[in-house]
């Protein structure tokens, strides 16, 4: 709802024009096989204050090699347990083991009901790979005026 010429402003609907942001980084390393599993740290919840806020994910994954896979891992979001639709994907080449590569993917989507909402990285490593401590999530905001 946009404000009206000669509207007088709530200090409830000003305060919801300031976007709102959490970030969390990994604080251990999540070791393949696993499949969309916690990337351990990498949550924040974020209380919206009306139904339709706006958000932007920036999911930053730090890969591993801890053995010499050769197939693909992938990492993704979870919000409100639901799954992001974009993987951030990582493939090794036959790299050799502490062979290593940041990969991201950022997300945009529009939450459901006011209240609490939690975010996360989830990842599929495979064996001889790790999900580092280097990962984190970067969450804001922007709630509906």
């Amino acid at each position: 709802m946009a404000f009206l010429a000669g509207e007088m402003a709530t200090a409830s609907r000003v305060n919801r024009l300031q976007p709102k942001g959490a970030r969390a980084p990994a604080t251990s390393a999540l070791s393949g096989a696993a499949t969309l599993a916690d990337v351990p740290g990498a949550s924040v919840t974020i209380t919206t204050e009306t139904a339709g806020a706006a958000y932007t994910v920036v999911a930053v994954f730090d890969y591993r090699l801890s053995g010499t896979p050769t197939t693909l891992g992938s990492g993704n979001i979870m919000v409100d347990g639901v799954v992001g639709t974009e993987y951030a994907v990582f493939r090794d080449g036959g790299g050799s083991a502490g062979t290593t590569a940041t990969v991201t993917q950022t997300y945009r989507g529009t939450l459901g009901p006011a209240g609490a909402h939690t975010f996360k990285l989830v990842a599929s490593p495979v064996v001889g790979q790790q999900v580092n401590v280097y990962s984190s999530i970067d969450v804001e905001i922007r709630e509906v005026v």
